[in-house]
């Protein structure tokens, strides 16, 4: 079975919740779905600088990458650029593995405005998410992003052997030239 490793990030006090938990360091919930055939670890990231220490360990082997913010929350534009620096950019994770999600308050009425996000954030794949709402459409959407992750799975088998085919033939190119 593939397994998975998620990050999942973003600003402090995304959602609407009256009592806010704040993820303390690091926190890991892993899941498996037999008909995707992978076993998932999602890695929450606490997103209080504070916590920054604890990121380098989560960071290695990502897979791919979950970004959640408040687009009503001004500062939170500048936030996800920095995470989107150290958790996508800094990890050599593919943009297209990289899921933006913005959270709305219900009824906010900016539920489906896209927000001005700086380059590259703005050619990112953006959900908008309002969980009292439509809980069905952000869920769809997600397993869609983990689908996505998968997929470069069935990609990666192939390259270690383009790579060979590609050293044998230098090899003996060299050899030619040399010999």
């Amino acid at each position: 079975m593939l397994k998975a490793k998620v990050l999942v990030g973003g600003p402090c006090k995304t959602s609407d919740i009256t009592e806010y938990n704040q993820t303390q360091g690091v926190r890991i919930l892993e899941f498996e779905n037999p008909r995707m055939g992978c076993e998932f670890e999602l890695w929450d990231c606490g997103g209080d600088p504070e916590f920054e220490s604890y990121w380098p360990d989560p960071l290695k082997g990502s897979n791919g990458v979950v970004i959640i913010f408040n687009d009503s929350i001004l500062s939170h534009l500048k936030e996800t650029e920095m995470w989107y620096s150290c958790f996508v950019q800094q990890q050599l994770v593919q943009n297209a593995l990289c899921l933006l999600i913005t959270h709305h308050k219900p009824g906010s009425g900016s539920d489906k405005e896209n927000p001005a996000l700086a380059p590259p954030l703005n050619r990112l794949k953006l959900v908008h998410s309002n969980l009292e709402d439509d809980p069905e459409e952000i869920r769809m959407e997600f397993i869609k992003h983990l689908r996505s992750i998968i997929n470069t799975f069935e990609k990666i088998p192939f390259l270690p052997f383009i790579i060979l085919t590609l050293k044998r033939k230098f090899f003996s190119y060299k050899l030619q030239l040399f010999f």
